[in-house]
């Protein structure tokens, strides 16, 4: 079995399909945001914007074969892993920061923490399809 068939096979296909949904849902969110009130927040729903683009590059990069793509998907997880910490932690802290909500504000407590949880097993993952790469 090749390395792009193991790491969107089983596991790895139900974590692209999160992937995907949570990039159609993010970009959505996104959108709505920036073309119905982007002066009300407009630190927030870049955020939102730019949270919808790392979805989007972690889906594409996880369902493709080849080391660029692995690479690819590494960095991109990585990015919305530090940034739902971030966010997430800001939110916390300073919530007057973001008068309203992003995909990644207070840890992604909105969609039921599953923006935190997902970078974690998106790592994982992709560890461990790596290991088996090599």
């Amino acid at each position: 079995m090749s390395e792009g068939s193991r790491r969107t096979s089983g596991p790895g296909r139900l974590l692209v399909a999160v992937y995907a949904v949570f990039a159609l849902s993010a970009s959505a969110r996104a959108g709505v945001q920036i073309a119905t009130g982007f002066s009300d927040a407009p630190v927030a729903y870049l955020l939102s914007a730019f949270a919808a683009l790392v979805y989007v590059v972690a889906t594409v990069a996880l369902a493709r074969p080849g080391r660029t793509a692995r690479r690819v998907a590494l960095v991109a997880v990585t990015v919305e892993l530090l940034g739902v910490l971030t966010v997430g932690t800001v939110t916390v802290f300073d919530p007057g920061d973001f008068p309203d909500d992003t995909v990644w504000s207070l840890y992604g407590r909105g969609y039921g923490f599953v923006p935190l949880v997902l970078p974690v097993l998106g790592l994982l993952w992709l560890r461990r399809t790596w290991r088996a790469a090599d």
